[in-house]
């Protein structure tokens, strides 16, 4: 296990690919490079008994958070052709390396 390079980023547009939320999109919230996992809005959504504590405000009960989401079950989102897709490197004019996506070239914002 360990820590795996990633082609994504935090705030990239993503589809899960397999599990009970296949085919959703959401935006990668946070990276966890040490467990391959992430944290995308909106999917992989659980409930959690959270203990009310006053001091800190909570008021406890069941609350709706999401989980994390293996690294392997997302790809990246490409809104203008509306599928997932692939990341490829190059660089630009100034010699700075950027991501594309694989089928259009186009740069990932």
């Amino acid at each position: 296990m360990g820590n795996i390079t990633t082609k994504l980023r935090a705030g990239d547009e993503v589809v899960v690919l397999a599990g009970r939320d296949v085919g959703k999109t959401g935006t990668l919230r946070k990276i966890f490079k040490s467990k391959n996992k992430a944290i995308v809005t909106g999917v992989n959504m659980v409930k959690k008994h959270t203990k009310p504590n006053p001091e800190m405000g909570v008021t406890g009960g069941i609350v709706e958070q999401e989980s994390s989401i293996d690294l392997s079950n997302l790809a990246i989102w490409n809104t203008s052709t509306k599928a997932k897709d692939k990341i490829s490197y190059s660089k630009d004019k100034d010699g700075k390396k950027v991501r594309l996506f694989k089928s259009s070239k186009k740069e990932i914002k």
